[in-house]
């Protein structure tokens, strides 16, 4: 009988033979003979590759194969690993939960926002032509938004942001627990915003006006909420808001306000007094200081042996002073002053030698010129001047220098709360971490958030603006945390110099060794956080095609990360894979 034609396939055969296995690969068919199912053997192809094997298996199966070259095109590609990096702590630390509960287009844009605001800050209409290029504009919401849309959603979280500030105040602030405050400005391009004043100028932005706004921040230095005021506004009168907000709206019965020697002021502090559950811990201004040497309550000698002496004063009644002399900011102030009053001279020494040519005679101009060299370096009150219609004269106060040489380097720290609730050192400790504020300034303002400059028109917009740069920073201040280890950034807190909490804090040697090499212990790179950032925007989103075959659906392709990029992207709990197996771990 004649044989009938079958499948044909390519079989494994395992055979043990001395405690070993052997594996080979066999071309067979098999046929039906006689009403039998039988097989043959059409060769041998063990000596193959196994990459042949698998190609000719997959072939008999019925799968096709087309030259590499006409296998894929890649047809689009956006980046996808900064701002999925970036997504996925800000996810992690639920801040779209506490924007609002449920999914929306504006949460989505907002969140959108504070994303980019992170990766790339710049202007709105910027940053609509700029997502296009991320797959941040995978999402509709997002992709097919307009600048029009984005001003919405602002006004969408500017309403929220009450609700917001006081999750995140439970999340952080706590009863008895320090509250870091301070405030700072930002110029305003433009005439038409209401709150834009002109005001103490911190931006060096001569003739522009500007909006203050208080910052508070935990402990740690995590910022908690933000208020904006008109530019014209004093520090000190921002005080009272403040003490409303903690008390009122985020129901803590107690706290200890920390704020700089320029913010509590006496004045502030007779209020904070009444308004009851506030402590403070501050500084006494240079004036206060030497309000105190004059009636020698602080003099140089009383740190003969220590830097740290606590006092008290009939002037603070129900207030601990602790003094304190740091030696090295003593030579500073002592080098700068040095400095200030040579250049001062110099500028004074040309007036003098225009009075003496006669190219400057009357008393009135002489005046005018000699204030203009006084103030431009700010040590006026160290020099006697003389000024008649053609005569002028100068000498320095050699006895206004001393008394201030005398104080260089003391400061005096200020505080309510009793030496068995906090200790001298705990109390400068506590004030000196106000620099969390001073760094949450550098970079909401110059570093990488870059709040300034503010552009929008209304009210309105400005605080919404203001507030989505302080959530961007809540978020990039958990990233670098996270990925201290590969940030030019101390892991943990240095110890400070000569064990003193009045000398500064030194950097670690994990830190110096970072900087010094440029690598971790285990050999990885070390980067800035903007470099980082751009590191991992090299993982990037492709929508792929086949050209052979055209029925096949684009589909999308995530580039693989190397190890180093799925160290990081694993610090932030992020699995980066496939969109469809993309899943997030946080």
């Amino acid at each position: 009988m004649a044989k009938a034609h079958g499948a044909v396939y390519v079989a494994e055969i395992k055979t043990r033979y001395k405690d070993k296995v052997y594996t080979s690969y066999l071309l067979r068919r098999t046929y039906r003979e006689n009403g039998k199912v039988k097989q043959q053997t059409l060769g041998n192809l063990s000596a193959l590759p196994l990459e042949a094997i698998a190609l000719l298996r997959g072939t008999l199966r019925g799968q096709k194969y087309i030259p590499d070259y006409q296998a894929l095109e890649t047809r689009r590609s956006w980046h996808h690993g900064h701002v999925a990096a970036v997504g996925a702590m800000l996810r992690r630390l639920g801040l779209d939960r506490l924007l609002d509960p449920l999914p929306a287009d504006e949460r989505e844009r907002v969140v959108a926002l504070i994303i980019a605001r992170v990766v790339a800050p710049q202007s709105k209409s910027a940053t609509v032509r700029w997502w296009q290029s991320t797959t941040l504009a995978l999402s509709p919401a997002v992709g097919e938004a307009s600048a029009d849309d984005l001003d919405e959603a602002m006004d969408w979280l500017e309403a929220r942001q009450p609700r917001v500030e006081r999750a995140l105040a439970r999340r952080h602030l706590h009863e008895g627990g320090l509250v870091l405050y301070d405030l700072t400005s930002s110029y305003v391009e433009g005439t038409h915003c209401p709150l834009a004043a002109r005001g103490y100028n911190r931006d060096g932005k001569v003739g522009k006006k500007q909006v203050n706004y208080g910052l508070i921040l935990d402990p740690q230095g995590r910022p908690v909420a933000v208020q904006v005021y008109r530019g014209n506004t004093a520090d000190p009168q921002t005080i009272a808001d403040q003490a409303i907000k903690l008390k009122q709206q985020y129901r803590l019965a107690h706290v200890v306000l920390v704020g700089d020697r320029g913010m509590l002021t006496s004045a502030r502090i007779d209020d904070l007094r009444t308004k009851g559950g506030i402590d403070w811990i501050s500084a006494l201004r240079n004036q206060d200081i030497q309000a105190l040497a004059t009636t020698g309550a602080v003099s140089r000698s009383m740190f003969d042996e220590q830097d740290l002496v606590e006092i008290a004063s009939p002037d603070y009644p129900g207030e601990r002073l602790i003094l304190c002399r740091n030696p090295l900011l003593a030579e500073d102030r002592a080098r700068k002053r040095r400095e200030l009053l040579g250049a001062t001279e110099v500028w004074l020494a040309q007036l003098a030698k225009r009075v003496a040519a006669g190219r400057l005679k009357q008393a009135a101009k002489i005046g005018q010129a000699l204030g203009r060299a006084l103030n431009r370096f700010k040590v006026g009150k160290h020099f006697a001047c003389t000024v008649d219609t053609g005569r002028f004269s100068y000498q320095r106060r050699e006895d206004s220098i001393a008394r201030e040489a005398a104080l260089d380097g003391i400061y005096v720290v200020r505080t309510s709360l009793p030496a068995t609730a906090l200790a001298s050192e705990q109390a400068v400790s506590s004030y000196k971490s106000l620099q969390h504020a001073e760094q949450a300034f550098r970079h909401l303002k110059s570093v990488d958030i870059r709040i300034r400059p503010l552009r929008h028109w209304t009210a309105r917009r400005v605080r919404a603006h203001i507030f989505l740069c302080m959530l961007a920073y809540y978020v990039q201040w958990h990233l670098r945390q996270a990925w201290a280890p590969y940030l030019f950034e101390d892991e943990a807190p240095g110890r400070h110099q000569d064990d003193s909490v009045v000398l500064p804090a030194l950097r670690s040697e994990a830190a110096l060794a970072k900087a010094r090499t440029k690598r971790t212990p285990d050999g990885e790179e070390v980067h800035s956080f903007a470099t980082l950032l751009h590191r991992l925007s090299a993982v990037v989103q492709n929508e792929v095609g086949v050209p052979a075959h055209p029925e096949i659906a684009p589909f999308a392709m995530i580039t693989t990360p190397d190890s180093y990029q799925s160290k990081l992207f694993g610090l932030v709990g992020l699995e980066v894979t496939s969109p469809r197996r993309q899943k997030d771990t946080g």
